[in-house]
């Protein structure tokens, strides 16, 4: 019998998919995420070294972990956060304050909600529904659940942006055995944003089992799904802390080599359309479009597998109300946050670049407040010292958020008023400082971003140097301060940032950059902390194809990006950088 063409092709698509086996560009991991990856996934390891074609087999076997794991041991953590202040509590030894910021923002935190999940919904049969929480309904999960949105209006009016009163009861539930009484003794956080009471107070178990197959459901998803509800998406340092929380909970329900897989579906808990330039964020964590309530109106949406994930203003959550130990710095879910979504965005490094100089961004703020009046003096005061080179930001709304986050890899130092633009912190290189210039009588905001992040910060202390101008009529003096703008003393001025440049020079992550020298490792540079744990000096090992090298043993190492380490607002009428 003849060939044909089809019958070639048939072949051909065969072979391409025998010769690779897996698809392992699916693994779309940070390189070094890799290591901790397959740590967590044995089997998939396995097959990795099994497999001719995997190109991972260098970051295969390593003694590591990320920190929440039942077994990990602090000397193989991906975390080793360091404590050089003193605690506030005098009774307090190191190794506990070490310990309590490692809860409070660390891995440690990722760790006690996985030790919280309880079933709420037992499973009655083998592929039954089941619903998990953590305390308080922080974070949930559950398998084969439905969603009963048929009262749910096409064309709703305008509402608050998070709306508690979407459903009522039985309108969530599953075919499983409920607990009511621990469900209903856990929905005590019920103000917007806190956790998922409002949502699973509602939860109903049913006698019908929730399956594809069965005609109970209109619309069935496969793919695993994630429901969020958002902070205001018009202010980085907001929306942030929903991709920010949205990560940590990838690591809470982290259990197979799916946990951050992208063929995924994002379900918002609102009927609004979804609209914000920091939206190609999702791409970190999704290939398929953002859906809304709006739909599936009218329909029983059903799920294979469902996240509910962590919340934005959880009550001692992250990162929008941490209560942060003093004296503590270097959190490495932070870290990890930051290359994850660098990683997923294709923002590059600066690479091989040896100027010698020190890369100065000054963000300029277009808002009506805390503009820099003389900001234009400021900068060619800077531009007198050709050991700096001096760039103004202006980020806006109009400016492609890949592009902006590339620009903060290209900076050494950030300077900016208080505001939401700030949040860039979480992306500058691990040797960078944040200067804010003034903190507006909210001194602990970025402060504390900066050490979750594990960079230096630095503010403006003298304060008879510096000029407010447009004072505004406000109740409450933090309200005047930041309704007010500023022009501040140039040699002062000039002054810090020589201070911020040589702390630059000093960090190995920039003298590396500049001597093109190759060291590997993410997360574990000492400097000036003398508290750090710190284990046996490292073994690395450049694979032969020329990407990243990694660390056998993790504790000393050195990174390209010269980690140190040891250690309710609507949409609407927002700008930017308007508050936080």
């Amino acid at each position: 019998m003849a060939t044909t063409a089809v019958q070639v092709i048939a072949v051909a698509v065969v072979a391409v998919v025998v010769a690779e086996g897996r698809l392992w560009r699916d693994v779309n991991l940070h390189p070094h995420h890799l290591a901790f990856f397959f740590a967590v996934n044995p089997s998939l390891a396995q097959e990795c070294i099994s497999d001719p074609h995997c190109p991972y087999k260098t970051e295969v076997g390593g003694d590591v972990c990320w920190g929440y794991e039942s077994d990990c041991t602090p000397e193989r953590a991906y975390s080793q956060p360091s404590c050089p202040g003193d605690s506030k509590d005098p009774t307090q030894t190191k190794e506990e304050q070490i310990q309590t910021f490692y809860e409070q923002g660390d891995f440690g935190y990722v760790r006690q909600q996985r030790q919280q999940l309880r079933f709420y919904c037992h499973p009655e049969d083998e592929g039954g529904s089941s619903l998990e929480c953590s305390d308080h309904l922080r974070f949930c999960r559950g398998r084969h659940l439905y969603l009963d949105l048929r009262n749910l209006s096409p064309h709703p009016p305008p509402s608050p942006l998070h709306d508690n009163h979407v459903l009522s009861h039985g309108q969530v539930g599953g075919h499983c055995r409920l607990d009511s009484e621990l469900l209903q003794g856990n929905c005590d956080m019920l103000r917007d944003l806190q956790s998922w009471g409002p949502e699973l107070r509602h939860f109903a178990s049913v006698g019908e089992a929730v399956t594809p197959n069965n005609r109970f459901c209109d619309v069935w998803i496969d793919r695993p799904a994630y429901i969020m509800k958002l902070d205001a998406t018009v202010n980085m340092y907001h929306h942030f802390c929903d991709f920010f929380n949205l990560y940590a909970a990838q690591h809470v329900n982290n259990a197979d080599e799916w946990a951050f897989n992208t063929d995924t579906q994002i379900l918002l808990w609102r009927t609004q359309p979804y609209r914000s330039s920091f939206g190609p964020a999702f791409n970190a964590f999704t290939e398929n479009p953002i859906l809304t309530l709006s739909n599936y109106t009218g329909k029983i949406v059903c799920f294979r597998d469902v996240v509910f994930p962590l919340l934005p203003r959880m009550l001692l959550g992250l990162y929008y109300s941490t209560p942060l130990v003093s004296g503590c710095e270097g959190s490495g879910l932070f870290h990890a946050f930051s290359q994850h979504m660098l990683h997923r965005l294709g923002v590059e490094g600066r690479g091989g670049v040896r100027d010698g100089r020190v890369h100065v961004t000054l963000l300029s703020r277009a808002t009506k407040h805390r503009r820099i009046v003389n900001q234009d003096i400021l900068i060619q005061a800077l531009q007198q010292n050709t050991s700096y080179h001096v760039r103004k930001a202006e980020y806006s709304h109009n400016e492609a958020l890949r592009a902006q986050l590339r620009q903060d890899q290209w900076t050494d130092v950030l300077i900016a008023m208080h505001g939401a633009g700030l949040t860039h912190l979480l992306f500058l290189p691990d040797w960078a400082v944040v200067f804010e210039l003034y903190n507006c009588g909210d001194p602990n905001c970025y402060r504390d971003l900066a050490r979750l992040r594990g960079i230096k910060y630095m503010t403006w202390q003298d304060h008879s140097k510096i000029i407010p101008h447009d004072q505004g009529q406000q109740p409450k003096p933090r309200a005047y301060e930041k309704s007010a703008n500023y022009s501040f003393d140039v040699d002062e001025f000039v002054r810090f940032v020589g201070e911020a440049a040589e702390y630059v020079r000093r960090q190995p992550g920039w003298q590396i950059l500049q001597s093109n020298t190759h060291i590997a490792h993410p997360h574990t540079v000492q400097t000036h902390s003398t508290h750090s744990r710190r284990g046996p000096a490292a073994v690395c090992r450049r694979p032969a194809d020329n990407r990243p090298a990694t660390c056998r043993c993790l504790d000393l190492c050195v990174s390209g990006h010269g980690r140190r380490s040891a250690a309710h607002r609507t949409d609407a009428g927002q700008t930017l950088d308007d508050h936080r």
